[in-house]
């Protein structure tokens, strides 16, 4: 994983929940987009890595309606970008972590994200998205890969 791209904030009404965020952030939102894979409309506050999306359901059919009459409005999931989606999934996958299906879906910004079920995420519904090559900036440099990676010396691990 990068970084955090955004905090998902489910909503009842947008045009309810704008106002106090805008004041909270400082800034206007994006324009609404439809995510019709999700059954949701969606705004931005900022650029990524960090943030803020607010999500209103279209209908009942919206994974988003489900979390707000069980749980309320609130945060419904934390997004991380990823370089390669498939691979992300084939890791997290082998390390024990369950993919919601459809494994792959298209979402905002027409990106390709996937969701971590939140039975084997410590309760964090985790979404995954695939940044496109307009976004990607090189790696910030870590001396302990370096240091791995020319030495291979295991007290270098994280």
């Amino acid at each position: 994983m990068d970084s955090i791209d955004h905090i998902g904030i489910a909503v009842n009404s947008l045009a309810e929940a704008i106002p106090a965020f805008s004041v909270i952030l400082g800034r206007n939102p994006s324009d609404t987009q439809e995510v019709p894979s999700e059954h949701v409309r969606v705004v931005f506050f900022g650029d990524p890595p960090g943030r803020v999306e607010l999500l209103e359901p279209m209908d009942e059919h919206s994974p988003v309606a489900r979390h707000i009459a069980r749980r309320g409005p609130g945060v419904h999931h934390i997004c991380f970008t990823t370089l390669e989606l498939e691979s992300a999934l084939q890791r997290a996958e082998a390390e024990g972590l369950e993919v919601i299906e459809p494994r792959i879906r298209t979402g905002a910004d027409g990106k390709r994200i996937a969701f971590l079920h939140p039975r084997s995420t410590s309760g964090v519904l985790i979404e995954l998205a695939e940044q496109d090559s307009r976004e990607r900036t090189p790696p910030s440099f870590d001396p302990c890969r370096v240091a791995r990676r020319t030495t291979g010396h295991p007290d270098l691990e994280r």
